[in-house]
């Protein structure tokens, strides 16, 4: 079938009302959860020719994290799915008030390429649990891997239910020519306009998850040590193609030598001598993104790393220091092993500097000061972040994950994936045995104006 013919066979289904039961949801959930354990090598072995991750990071932040978010929904599908009562006015005496979750119909899940598995099955376990049919898109740049995820779903699922479409920008294009009820996008937020364009025009709802430089803020109470072991972990990991990796540091000034020392050790302790030959540090995704990262290197601001191998498209965990808010590494995403530091001198003085920058899909503070940290969450803008470490608030199903102005719109993951798939129906269910007469015309009886300022309050 043709994209066009795709879409249609699945508004085709979703009007049966098969998706609908719970049974049902649960019933292609466990044949999900299934084939993700079924192809669990297959898996480390697209990874490992898209992006040269180790069988160590790809279960743990791919393989292992899907498998969570589609077990978590089997958990609790039949409670999410369930209507809700809320109170009702006493105006609207006698009757019932309640909120039903309703799947939208067919929706369309565009995965990005550097968690390809992860970032794929994941919206589609919460499709799937909030009753949608869905075309999947994964990205062309990671080919083993979208080649994988078209063999395993179209096992699990008919494609009038289920569709993975390969290809590269025609399909993309294609796709978003076609008109579906939600859509849900990860990707640069260069894409992102274009996919927002296309959903604005049809009324489309969409969740956007983007990227931006995400700051990561080191004061003169953190704990540097144990600072710049995490960093370093949350920096490197995907060789830095992670979309809420720290972005740059921002350090207080008294302890940026202390930190940059911190770090470089880190690195070398972590990925060894010689990263290039370290057999777990992955590789760049492809030729562009391997040259554009060498072009954001200052080589008078290097401290550590900078070395490359063209033919195996990998970058050295870098460090700069000394760089200034004008330098082409701070005026882009980095989305790469290249960590900057930036000081500061006063913490008050980051409130207004930050505001001055697009809000960061994540933000994070390493300190000891617990009322600074409270007022910290509340005045800084941002999608999501952690206290004391990275990355790691994306790795629960207990939270919605999303960024916030330019880094993205809406949420998922968990019960907030699952109402990202939904519509809710506001309903009154109005019994006939009692009907109040103070809403009729004629009004002019005094006793019901008093009784509706009553009800009214």
């Amino acid at each position: 079938m043709n994209i066009h013919e795709i879409v249609e066979s699945q508004r085709r289904f979703f009007r049966t009302g098969a998706t609908l039961p719970v049974s049902f949801r649960r019933e292609m959930l466990q044949r999900l959860l299934d084939a993700v354990n079924r192809y669990e090598a297959e898996i480390g072995k697209a990874l490992a020719a898209d992006l040269g991750k180790s069988g160590y990071e790809s279960f743990m932040c791919e393989t292992g994290l899907a498998r969570g978010e589609i077990s978590w929904m089997l958990r609790h599908v039949g409670r999410l799915a369930r209507e809700r009562t809320v109170s009702t006015p006493l105006a609207q005496f006698a009757a019932r008030s309640f909120r039903r979750p309703s799947p939208y119909g067919g929706t369309l899940i565009m995965s990005p390429w550097n968690y390809p598995i992860l970032l794929t099955l994941s919206p589609l376990a919460d499709a799937i649990a909030a009753g949608n049919t869905a075309v999947v898109k994964p990205s062309a740049y990671a080919a083993a891997s979208g080649a994988l995820l078209s063999k395993m779903i179209g096992e699990c699922f008919p494609p009038e239910y289920v569709a993975v479409v390969t290809g590269g920008r025609e399909q993309n294009a294609a796709l978003l020519e076609e008109k579906f009820d939600f859509v849900f996008f990860t990707g640069s937020q260069a894409v992102g306009r274009e996919v927002l364009r296309h959903t604005a025009e049809r009324l489309t709802p969409a969740v956007l998850e983007l990227g931006g430089k995400s700051p990561c803020i080191v004061d003169e109470t953190a704990r540097l040590p144990l600072a710049a072991r995490r960093i370093v972990f949350g920096k490197y990991l995907n060789c830095g193609q992670t979309c809420v990796a720290p972005d740059y540091i921002l350090c207080h000034s008294s302890v940026k030598d202390r930190l940059a020392e911190l770090l470089c050790r880190e690195v070398r302790r972590q990925y060894g001598e010689n990263p290039l030959r370290n057999p777990d540090y992955g590789r760049i995704v492809n030729e562009k993104h391997f040259h554009r990262l060498l072009g954001l290197i200052g080589r008078d601001k290097t401290i550590l790393g900078g070395q490359s191998s063209p033919e195996t498209l990998q970058i050295a965990p870098t460090i700069l220091d000394n760089v200034a808010e004008s330098d082409p590494v701070m005026q882009e995403e980095i989305f790469g092993p290249i960590l900057p530091i930036l000081t500061y001198d006063h913490f008050d003085g980051l409130y207004e500097r930050l505001a001055d920058k697009p809000r960061p899909l994540a933000l994070y503070l390493f300190s000891e000061d617990r009322s600074r940290i409270r007022e910290a969450m509340g005045r800084f803008q941002f999608g999501g972040g952690c206290v004391n470490d990275v990355v790691i608030h994306l790795a629960t199903s207990a939270m919605g994950f999303g960024g916030v102005g330019e880094s993205g719109m809406g949420a998922y993951h968990g019960r907030a994936g699952f109402e990202a798939f939904s519509h809710y129906k506001s309903i009154v269910d109005k019994k006939t045995w009692m009907d109040l007469p103070m809403r009729y015309q004629p009004y002019q009886k005094k006793l019901y104006g008093r009784l509706l300022h009553i009800f009214l309050r």
